[in-house]
């Protein structure tokens, strides 16, 4: 009788094991994906995205991650919004369209505005935000073009 339970209970782990390993490869694999692809390295390394980069380093905001700013916090949220702008992004680059200044969509001026917010809500709480929509309407230099003098530059900010 021992036996039998023994051996169902084996043959049960057995064909549970694999899909539950699987499983969890699976989600590491993609924390890790989700984790490398926030990085400005993996942002960068895109022809069209390597002013941003380098401005990005040399910015205050060099020890945050590209989607600190770029993409919602909330997971559910997150991974939606940088499907579609990462499909974009491969479509501009595939059909060489991408333009010579690139300048946030409304989807992405929305998130980096609840962002900015959501890090500096203390001091935008005293701002009556009535001549302009967004922060970056009137910081548009945070983080991309920190007192980088023109001619240092690859492509002038506009």
């Amino acid at each position: 009788m021992t036996r039998t339970k023994d051996s169902t209970w084996w043959r049960g782990l057995r064909l549970a094991l694999p899909p539950a390993i699987a499983g969890m490869v699976l989600v590491v694999g993609a924390a890790l994906a989700m984790t490398a692809t926030d990085q400005a390295p993996f942002c960068g390394s895109c022809h069209s995205m390597a002013e941003a980069a380098l401005t990005h380093k040399r910015s205050v905001h060099a020890e945050l991650a590209c989607n600190e700013c770029h993409a919602p916090h909330n997971l559910v949220a997150k991974l939606p919004f940088k499907s579609k702008e990462g499909l974009r992004d491969i479509w501009a680059t595939a059909t060489s369209s991408v333009p010579d200044l690139i300048h946030p969509g409304g989807d992405t001026r929305r998130v980096t505005q609840e962002n900015c917010q959501r890090c500096h809500g203390a001091t935008t709480s005293t701002v009556i935000m009535q001549s302009k929509e967004f922060c970056t309407d009137c910081h548009r230099h945070v983080p991309h073009s920190p007192k980088i003098p023109v001619a240092k530059r690859s492509a002038a900010d506009a």
